[in-house]
C-alpha cells in the first residue's frame, strides 16, 4: 500500500537502521480460526490472518474427500455478502476497507480474489502450475496446496508480499478502485530473478517466457522496482538505474501507469518520449541523475543504450535492461540497425510496411557484447526465437559450454497451456476452418506461346496477379462479411469484434474498398477499418497514394489512432497488413480471417490476437484461406509449453566465413585496418571513411561491371565460352555480396554469447558493414507482361471446421544456425509463359468444374448483353451507375440466362432461383467484366 499504518512497519530495502530493523522485528502476525465478523448473523470465516492486529486476509478452507475449491469460492459468493441488504457494510470483507486479500484453499488448489463483489465476485487462481499446466503437483509430503502455509504466508514472505507486492489503484479522485494482489507465477518470477541476481552479479542476461494472460505489465513494474532496490551483501546497490523498453513508439499507457503507479515514493521514475528535443540529453539526465527507474520506447533505446554503456565504461556504473516484447519498430536508427541483422523475408516484411520484435532490436544494439560485466539484461517474451533462446536463455550448468546436455532454456516459465487451462486466455485453434483456392488460366488468344520468363519471378508475378484479382478477392469478402455477420456479430451480445489480416498494403486497400461495397450494397450495419504503415500507389484504387488516414479509406477516422477507434461500437471489422498482428490488445476480438502466408511465430503472434480473455467470450472463429492447418497447430504446439532449442549455433562459423571471404581476394589486410582506423577514431570525419571504403567498393563494383559487359558481349557473337565465364565471374561476386552478409548477421548473433577475442573477426565486422551498402550491382530483370491472361475458373472450398488438440503429439523444438554463406548463385530456371500457366492450371485447377467458370460471364452472358441495342444506347447515353440502376438491364440479363441455360444449367438455375446470386452475377458483369465499357465501345 501506498500510505503504510504507524503500526506497522516493513523490512526496508537496506537493513542498515537498527531502530527500522527493531520495529519490524516488532511485528505480530497471528491466525484466528473460527472469527465470527458480522452482527447480523452468526456466521463465521475459517480463518483470518492478522498483522499488529490488522484483519490482512481472510481464508475459507475445504476438504477434497467432501468438498471442493468451487464449494469455497461459492461461499464467499452466495454466503460472505459484504454489503448485506438493508444492512451496514460488513467491515471485514467490505472493499477497499475490509481484509486486502480473500483465499479459497482445498488440499488440491488455491484461489484469491481482492474484491467482494456478492455473486460476480470472480477469483484468480493462485497455484504452482503442474507439468506446464494448471494446478498443483503431487506433494510427497502432504497437501499439494501445503506451498500456501508454508512459503507463502512464512512470516519474511508474508510481510514482503504485504509491504512491497500489494499495490492500491487509485481513479483521478484519488479513490481506490482496484487492489492488485501477485498471481503466483508474478510472486515466483520475480523473486527467482532477484534471487539469482544477487548470485550472479551485474551482467547476466535472463529470458522469461510468460505467455499472453500473464499479467506481464504487472511482473515488469514489479521487477524494475525490486531491481532497482536491489542490495547485496556488503549493503551496496546493484544497480544505479533500471532501463525498461516499452512495446511501442508511444509507451504503451497501460505499463506506463503502473511503472508509475508501484513507486513507494515520486520522483523515482522518468519517462523518455520521441518528444524530447534532445533524446541524448535528456536520457543522459534521467540515467546520471537520481532516477531509479528509466522508461524509454523501441525509437529512443538505441540513445539509451548507448548513454548506458557510455555510463558503465567511464563510471562504472551498473544497469538492468528489461525488454518487453514488442513488434513496432519500423524506422530510424533502430531499424537502420536492423537491417543488417534481419533474413531476407524479414527485411521484405518491412519493407511492406511490416513490424519487428524487440528481440530483434535487442540483438542488433547488443551486438559484439558477449561480455558486458555492467549491464543486465531481463526478456520477456511468450515466443522466443532461436536465437532469443542461445543469447537470453539459461544454462542448466553455466560453468560449461552450451551443447548437448546444456541447452539455453528459459529462466522462468508461465505457459500458453496454463494460461489457457486457468481460463486467463483462450485456445483459438478450437474453431479453425480452412479454404482450399482452385483456379484456372488462359491466354486471350495465343500470342504469349513463344515468351520465356524466369520461373521464380513468373509464378510469384501470377501468384500476386490472382491474389489481387478482383473477383478473388470479392469471393472472399463475401464469405468473410457473411461469416462475421451470421456466426461471429452476435457474439458478446452484438459486441464482437474480428481482424482481417492480408498479405500486402496493395492487398489491404483493394479488400477495404470490396468489403465497403459490399457492406453498402447489401445495407447491412457494420462498420470497418484497414490499418498499415506508410502509403500505397495503386492506380487501380485510386490516382493518388493512399494512407490509412486518407479519407476514401477511413472517412470516419477523423484524427482518431485507430487502436481507440476500434475500441467503440462503431467499427467491427479491423483490416490490417503488417500492423497490429502483434501487441495489439483487443479483448472482444471473436474472428480472424487469414489471407496471407504466417509461418511459425508470425502465426501464433498473429492468430493469438484472438486469445484475450473477456466476460462471456467462450469462442473465437478463425477462417484461413492460405495456410496448412497442420502447420499451424505445429507452430502453436511449440510454444505450447516450453519453447526448447534443438542444438545449438557452432561458433566455428564464423571462422570458416572469414576464411571464404578471405579467399575470394577481394580486399586485403591494410584496406580492412584503413578502414576501422576511420570508423573508430573519434576525430575522424565522414571523409575519412569514404576515402578508406570507396577504392574497395568501387573496384569490386567496377570488376562486376566488366563481367557483366564481357557476358553481353559473348552473347552477341554467340560465344557460349566466354559467356559463361563472364557469368561465372558475375556469379562469384554475387555470392561474395550475399556472403558479407551473412557474416554481419552471424557475428552481431554469435557475439553475444561467445567472446571471440580476436580483432581480426571484429574488425572484419566493421569493414563488411561499410563495404556492404556500396555493392550494388545491377540484377537483370526479366519483365513479366500479364495483360493477356485470364482467369477462367474460381472455386473457394471450404475444406470444413476443425478443431486442433495441442497437447496430442510431440512438441517441435527449434533449430540453431547450422551454416552461413556458401552455396551458388541459382541459374534462372527459364519457362514458356504458357506452359508455366498450364502447369498452374494443373496444380491448382483440379478441384474446378464447368460451374465454377468465369467464362459464364466473361463469354456467353456478356456475348448476350451486347448485343442488346437497348443496353448498348443505354450505355452510350448513360454514367456507368446510371447504367447499373436501370430496370431494363435486370430485365436484358434475365433474358440473358434463360438463353443460356441449356449450356449452364446449374449456374442459371441457381441465379434465377437465388436473389443474391443474380444479384452478384450482375455485379461482377458491371464491376469486373466491364459491361458498360464493352457497350459503349460497341455504339462506338
Amino acid at each position: 500500500m501506498r500510505k503504510i499504518p504507524d503500526v506497522i512497519q516493513f523490512k526496508p530495502a537496506f537493513d542498515i537502521n537498527p531502530d527500522i530493523l527493531a520495529r519490524y522485528q516488532a511485528n505480530r502476525l497471528r491466525v484466528v480460526r473460527q472469527v465470527r465478523y458480522s452482527l447480523h448473523n452468526e456466521n463465521s470465516i475459517d480463518l483470518v490472518l492478522f498483522l499488529n492486529g490488522i484483519p490482512v486476509a481472510t481464508v475459507e478452507l475445504k476438504t477434497d474427500f467432501t468438498q471442493s475449491l468451487g464449494d469455497a469460492i461459492d461461499q464467499y459468493r452466495y454466503d460472505r455478502d459484504p454489503q448485506p441488504k438493508g444492512q451496514n457494510a460488513e467491515p471485514l470483507l467490505d472493499f477497499p476497507r475490509g481484509a486486502l486479500v480473500h483465499f479459497a484453499v482445498s488440499n488440491r488448489e488455491v484461489a484469491m480474489t481482492t474484491h467482494l463483489k456478492g455473486k460476480a465476485t470472480h477469483f484468480l487462481p493462485f497455484n504452482q502450475g503442474d507439468k506446464g499446466g494448471a494446478g498443483n503437483p503431487v506433494n510427497p509430503d502432504g497437501h499439494p496446496t501445503a506451498y500456501l502455509w508454508e512459503k507463502i504466508w512464512a512470516r519474511e514472505s508474508w510481510l514482503e508480499i504485504l509491504g512491497r507486492y500489494l499495490i492500491a489503484q487509485r481513479d483521478d479522485k484519488r479513490k481506490i478502485e482496484k487492489i492488485i494482489f501477485p498471481r503466483y507465477h508474478q510472486l515466483d518470477a520475480t523473486r527467482k530473478l532477484q534471487a539469482a541476481v544477487l548470485a550472479d552479479g551485474a551482467g547476466a542476461k535472463y529470458l522469461i517466457q510468460h505467455s499472453a494472460g500473464s499479467g506481464k505489465t504487472n511482473s515488469i513494474a514489479w521487477s524494475a522496482h525490486f531491481l532497482s532496490e536491489l542490495h547485496d551483501a556488503r549493503g551496496d546497490k546493484v544497480f544505479d538505474s533500471v532501463l525498461v523498453i516499452s512495446d511501442r513508439n508511444v509507451i504503451d499507457k497501460q505499463l506506463q501507469e503502473a511503472i508509475f503507479g508501484f513507486q513507494r515514493q515520486t520522483g523515482v521514475v522518468a519517462l523518455v518520449t520521441n518528444k524530447e528535443s534532445s533524446k541524448s540529453a535528456a536520457l543522459a539526465e534521467a540515467l546520471s541523475g537520481d532516477k531509479k527507474i528509466v522508461v524509454c520506447t523501441i525509437q529512443t533505446f538505441p540513445f539509451a543504450i548507448e548513454e548506458v554503456r557510455r555510463l558503465a565504461a567511464t563510471q562504472g556504473k551498473r544497469f538492468a535492461v528489461i525488454a518487453d516484447e514488442a513488434h513496432s519498430s519500423q524506422t530510424g536508427e533502430a531499424a537502420a540497425k536492423l537491417k543488417l541483422v534481419l533474413s531476407a523475408e524479414e527485411l521484405d516484411a518491412l519493407k511492406d510496411g511490416g513490424e519487428v520484435g524487440v528481440d530483434d532490436i535487442l540483438a542488433a544494439q547488443m551486438a559484439n557484447r558477449a561480455a558486458e560485466s555492467g549491464i543486465t539484461y531481463v526478456a520477456f517474451t511468450a515466443t522466443p526465437k532461436a536465437k532469443t533462446l542461445e543469447i537470453f536463455g539459461t544454462r542448466p550448468d553455466p560453468a560449461k559450454p552450451a551443447g548437448e546436455g546444456n541447452l539455453p532454456a528459459p529462466f522462468h516459465i508461465y505457459s500458453m497451456r496454463q494460461a489457457i487451462e486457468e481460463e486467463f486466455i483462450l485456445d483459438v485453434l478450437q474453431n479453425y476452418t480452412s479454404y482450399k483456392l482452385a483456379f484456372r488460366l488462359a491466354h486471350n488468344g495465343r500470342d504469349l506461346d513463344d515468351k520465356t520468363v524466369e520461373r521464380s519471378a513468373a509464378l510469384k508475378g501470377i501468384m500476386g496477379w490472382v491474389r489481387l484479382h478482383p473477383y478473388n478477392i470479392a469471393q472472399k469478402v463475401a464469405i468473410v462479411v457473411e461469416h462475421f455477420r451470421k456466426t461471429v456479430a452476435p457474439l458478446l451480445n452484438g459486441k464482437a469484434k474480428a481482424m482481417v489480416v492480408v498479405g500486402s498494403r496493395v492487398e489491404a486497400v483493394r479488400w477495404k474498398l470490396a468489403v465497403e461495397k459490399y457492406i453498402t450494397e447489401h445495407g447491412y450495419k457494420i462498420g470497418a477499418l484497414v490499418a498499415f504503415s506508410g502509403e500505397v500507389n495503386d492506380p487501380e484504387s485510386g490516382p493518388d497514394p493512399l494512407k490509412e488516414t486518407n479519407a476514401a479509406l477511413n472517412p470516419n477516422l477523423k484524427g482518431r489512432d485507430i487502436r481507440e477507434a476500434f475500441k467503440g461500437d462503431e467499427y467491427q471489422i479491423l483490416l490490417v497488413a503488417n500492423k497490429f498482428q502483434t501487441g495489439f490488445d483487443q479483448p472482444l476480438l471473436c474472428g480472424m480471417y487469414v489471407d496471407k502466408r504466417l509461418d511459425g511465430i508470425q502465426a501464433v503472434q498473429t492468430l493469438s490476437r484472438l486469445n484475450r480473455a473477456h466476460p462471456g467470450k467462450d469462442t473465437t472463429y478463425v477462417l484461413d484461406f492460405v495456410n496448412d492447418a497442420e502447420e499451424i497447430l505445429a507452430a502453436f504446439k511449440t510454444y505450447y509449453e516450453t519453447a526448447t532449442l534443438s542444438g545449438v549455433t557452432d561458433p566455428n562459423i564464423v571462422f570458416d566465413l572469414r576464411a571464404k571471404l578471405d579467399d575470394a581476394r577481394l580486399y586485403n589486410e591494410n584496406e580492412i585496418e584503413r578502414v576501422v582506423a576511420a570508423e573508430l577514431n573519434p576525430n575522424s570525419r565522414q571523409s575519412d571513411l569514404v576515402k578508406a571504403i570507396e577504392p574497395v567498393a568501387d573496384r569490386i563494383v567496377r570488376t562486376y561491371k566488366a563481367f557483366q559487359d564481357a557476358r553481353k558481349s559473348a552473347l552477341e557473337r554467340n560465344d557460349e565460352a566466354d559467356a559463361k565465364k563472364a557469368k561465372d565471374g558475375m556469379d562469384t561476386l554475387l555470392l561474395f555480396r550475399g556472403d558479407l552478409g551473412a557474416y554481419i548477421r552471424l557475428y552481431a548473433f554469435l557475439s553475444q554469447i561467445f567472446n571471440y577475442e580476436n580483432t581480426g573477426i571484429e574488425k572484419r565486422a566493421i569493414f563488411y558493414k561499410r563495404l556492404l551498402p556500396l555493392l550494388k550491382f545491377e540484377r537483370e530483370r526479366d519483365g513479366l507482361d500479364l495483360s493477356s491472361v485470364v482467369l477462367t475458373h474460381h472455386h473457394l472450398k471450404n475444406t470444413g471446421r476443425r478443431a486442433m488438440p495441442l497437447s496430442n503429439g510431440e512438441t517441435p523444438t527449434l533449430d540453431p544456425v547450422t551454416g552461413a554463406g556458401g552455396g551458388s548463385v541459382q541459374e534462372k530456371q527459364k519457362v514458356y509463359l504458357a506452359e508455366l500457366i498450364e502447369k498452374l492450371n494443373e496444380l491448382f485447377g483440379g478441384e474446378v468444374t464447368e460451374q465454377d467458370k468465369l467464362s459464364y460471364v466473361n463469354g456467353t452472358l456478356i456475348n448476350k448483353l451486347t448485343e442488346s441495342e437497348t443496353l448498348r444506347q443505354q450505355a452510350a447515353s448513360n454514367t456507368k451507375e446510371q447504367f447499373a440502376n436501370s430496370p431494363d438491364l435486370m430485365t436484358e440479363f434475365k433474358n440473358a440466362i434463360i438463353a443460356s441455360y441449356d449450356a449452364h444449367t446449374v449456374m442459371s438455375s441457381k441465379a434465377l432461383n437465388q436473389p443474391d446470386v443474380l444479384r452478384s452475377l450482375l455485379e461482377i458483369l458491371i464491376d469486373h467484366a466491364q459491361l458498360w465499357e464493352r457497350l459503349r465501345n460497341k455504339t462506338a
